[in-house]
């Protein structure tokens, strides 16, 4: 069973608390600030709004953001490296990115300010889960221009934490590193700190000799069955944190210590929730696509951003005492989701069935091809290293079982394929979880 945590403390309750009228009057000031500021200093925000005959003047609530052009990731690829900075470069103190899957990277320009406000978000975040200055918090993020490292880096920095800055790599560097230094906090993918935590099983080390009480998992999709599993290899709290290198890095969104939500820092950032196909506003609640408009970043603010991944968002008051509006666990990407004979299929609904399934292990790929014109998908799974002494006709019912199941939830067969342990590779960033053979 995880560790108790301390009481759920909340950084800074004159936001995080705030009545939502007040908050949502805030967010309506500060989101014409914004729009101002970006229509005067970026000439892809002024031509759009322009083009719906919209200006700054209009825009004097938060319900008048409908009103205001989307922006998505190919407008930061088009206007590479500078072409969205909303102020002069001589103001940029640090450029922040991922890397580009079509020749040209990510990037985003940070002033003193959004550098920051990024930093209050993390803090909020690691505070949530109980950090103080009391604890430890080795960071296996990787440093360098994605955001993950630097960001809790910050984050924990203000909070008076000692940093322990791994970066990814390593594991069992890492994991001498968690025991001398007695870390009581770690921060990195969930996939990778799976990853962490069978590894430390399997240098016979026990759990309980480790200080770990809690951590802090994004950058990747995760499902509750795996926070679970995570939770049993290391006997701590996991937290889920959420960002993105647009929008501001770790810290856009967390958990509390009621992991009923991810809580958004809605007095910096404004999320909504649309029909990835339509564009269309949809209520609280339904699922859809999450979209975020920053309004306290100046260097380079994000307009309506399509995040495209898929959420749900409740502005019902959590029971930890903030009243800032929570965001679901996702539960895939509408550009991540692979589509197979008409059927619309996520990684995460995958996972969701194998880490139900006793005898195999949480990693996983999918594998898509086309025979005869027609989808193929085939499921391969490791099989956990104390079934290997299983019959052949163990390992195909556990084969049949999987396929059934999977089958059931995803609403499409599937080949599944056990393959044996420590088969499938491992991965210290973000997880990838398809390869798509098709010629599309």
């Amino acid at each position: 069973m995880p560790k108790d945590t301390t009481n759920c403390r909340i950084l800074s309750p004159e936001y995080e608390s705030l009545e939502r009228e007040k908050l949502e009057s805030l967010q309506g000031k500060r989101l014409h600030d914004t729009v101002k500021h970006v229509y005067e200093n970026v000439p892809m925000y002024k031509e759009r709004m322009d083009a719906l005959g919209v200006t700054p003047d209009d825009i004097k609530t938060i319900d008048d953001i409908t009103k205001l052009p989307f922006t998505d990731k190919p407008d930061l690829r088009d206007h590479f490296p500078d072409g969205l900075f909303a102020v002069p470069r001589k103001e940029i103190v640090r450029v922040q990115g991922s890397s580009g899957t079509t020749g040209k990277p990510i990037v985003s320009g940070y002033t003193q300010n959004d550098i920051d406000v990024w930093t209050e978000m993390v803090a909020r975040a690691l505070a949530a889960a109980g950090c103080t200055d009391e604890d430890t918090i080795q960071i296996t993020y990787g440093y360098g221009l994605f955001t993950g490292g630097l960001g809790v880096h910050q984050g924990a920095s203000k909070l008076g934490a000692t940093v322990v800055p791994m970066s990814s790599g390593n594991t069992q560097r890492q994991i001498m590193m968690l025991k001398e230094l007695g870390a009581t906090m770690m921060c990195c993918t969930p996939s990778y700190a799976t990853l962490i935590g069978e590894t430390i099983r399997e240098m016979g080390i026990d759990p309980s000799e480790l200080k770990l009480k809690s951590g802090c998992f994004g950058a990747e999709p995760w499902t509750a069955e795996m926070r679970n599993n995570l939770e049993g290899l290391l006997d701590f709290n996991a937290f889920d944190i959420y960002g993105l290198t647009e929008i501001g890095g770790p810290g856009v969104a967390f958990e509390c210590t009621e992991k009923c939500g991810m809580h958004i820092n809605e007095d910096h950032v404004i999320a909504e929730i649309i029909n990835p196909e339509t564009g269309e506003h949809m209520p609280d609640s339904t699922p859809g696509e999450l979209v975020f408009t920053t309004i306290t970043k100046t260097g380079q603010p994000m307009i309506r951003y399509r995040t495209h991944d898929i959420c749900t968002i409740t502005k019902e008051k959590c029971a930890c005492g903030r009243t800032t509006a929570r965001m679901g666990r996702i539960t895939g990407r509408s550009d991540d989701m692979i589509i197979v004979r008409g059927v619309n299929v996520f990684p995460s609904q995958i996972e969701s069935v194998i880490v139900q399934i006793e005898g195999v292990a949480p990693h996983y790929m999918l594998v898509v091809g086309r025979e005869n014109s027609s989808d193929t998908l085939e499921v391969q799974i490791e099989l956990k290293e104390d079934m290997l002494s299983d019959t052949v006709s163990d390992i195909e019912n556990l084969r049949n079982k999987i396929s059934e199941q999977i089958k059931s939830v995803v609403g499409v067969s599937a080949k599944v394929t056990i393959v044996p342990p420590k088969t499938l590779p491992r991965f210290e960033g973000k997880a990838k979880r398809v390869i798509d053979n098709r010629k599309l």
